[in-house]
This record gives structure tokens, sequence and C-alpha cells, in this order.
């Protein structure tokens, strides 16, 4: 099959070799699937990494609608966070690593807190500041 014109979103040949198999192959049964995995997938990956809205996705991929219908129901299946432990878990084994971390770092200036605690102490905080400049 040949393929279109490659973008640099676009999964190799050895990637897709590597994660192909993660995707869900087509349902048996009803009709039969007319595209491609991997040409939904490379589709999936030019919005996400050019941050392009899904009805510009040009024309040499599938519909956008298509592609937009697709991620859907992959993201609702849970299949976006597996296939990130999947690779997660291969990089870090190429790594000579544990596949599993056994130790997180929270950085405490990142995560905002009180003593109160919560919603209600931040924007408590910012009403107060807010009336003192009226």
């Amino acid at each position: 099959m040949t393929r279109r014109p490659t973008y640099p979103s676009d999964t190799s040949d050895e990637e897709w070799a590597k994660n192909g198999p993660l995707i869900p192959a087509p349902r048996l049964g009803g009709r039969p699937a007319h595209l491609a995995r991997r040409d939904i997938v490379d589709a999936i990956f030019y919005i996400k990494c050019g941050g392009v809205s899904w009805r510009i996705l040009p024309a040499d991929f599938p519909h956008w609608k298509t592609v937009y219908d697709y991620f859907q129901q992959w993201n609702k299946s849970g299949l976006w966070a597996r296939v990130n432990d999947a690779l997660r878990v291969r990089t870090r084994e190429a790594l000579g690593r544990n596949a599993v971390p056994t130790a997180g770092i929270v950085d405490s200036r990142s995560v905002k807190t009180s003593q109160k605690g919560g919603f209600e102490a931040m924007t408590a905080a910012k009403k107060s500041t807010d009336e003192s400049i009226i």
C-alpha cells in the first residue's frame, strides 16, 4: 500500500512496529474497516503535535470527523493512558531502570495550599485583597 506524503508528526516504520500492536484492531463483524489504524494515529498526532483544529486536518488524512470520533472513543476507553503506561515501562527498562517508579518527588513550590486549605482559603484571601483596593 502506498503511503501518503509524510509529516514530521507521523510514526516511523520502527515506531509503528513497536506501538501499532497497542492500538485496537477493528472489531469483527459488521462493516469492514476501510481506514488503516496507522493513518488514524498519524492524523491524531498531527493535530496534537501541531496544535491545530480538527477541522483543518489536511485532506490526505482520513476525514477530520472520523479521526475525531476514533480519538474520543479511544480516550473514553482509556487507551491513551494504557499506551502511555506501556511506553513508560519500555523506556524505563531500556534505560536499565525498574519498570515501575519506586519514588516520586513533589515540589512544594508548585502546590498551592494554606493553613486552612482548599479552594475556600484561596478565594477568601483574594476577596479580602480585592476589598482593600476599594
